[in-house]
């Protein structure tokens, strides 16, 4: 039987924001009964794309992001993050090790970690108009002991 669970947060593209975006996934994805280490791969990789918003969406400026986290079965959560930011005009160059548009300070790590810790990820983006990043994990399940 699929599931219909879902939630939706919008907030500002604040720094602060982050960990409220990491753990309302974390407390969603937790339905799920996944292990710790998938626990923290999901946060992990929720708190790269929200990172990405902040750095390099809205550089400079307060914008908004969205996030949709969704069960679609007994095992699978999608995860959608999106801004409507500056764009990426190169997404191959961007996901790329090492590559970033945020500075000195910035690993260029952000979709390789993304892609480390999700089963999936996908990006769309379009310049001047914003980035969806899609990603999904599934979690298996553990068996009990008896």
């Amino acid at each position: 039987m699929a599931h219909t669970d879902y939630i939706k947060l919008e907030f500002p593209s604040r720094s602060v924001n982050e960990s409220f975006a990491r753990a309302t996934v974390a407390c969603f994805a937790a339905r799920l009964d996944p292990t710790l280490e998938e626990l923290s791969d999901i946060k992990t990789a929720v708190s790269e794309a929200v990172t990405n918003c902040i750095v390099h969406a809205y550089p400079g400026v307060i914008g908004t992001i969205w996030i949709r986290a969704k069960i679609v079965d007994e095992t699978t959560i999608e995860i959608m993050v999106k801004d409507n930011g500056v764009g990426i005009p190169d997404i191959k160059r961007a996901r790329e090790p090492m590559y970033t548009t945020g500075g000195d300070d910035r690993s260029g790590m952000g979709f390789t970690i993304m892609e480390s810790f999700m089963d999936k990820v996908r990006v769309r983006s379009a310049e001047g108009k914003g980035t969806t990043v899609f990603m999904s994990r599934k979690i298996i399940r553990k068996t009990s002991e008896i």
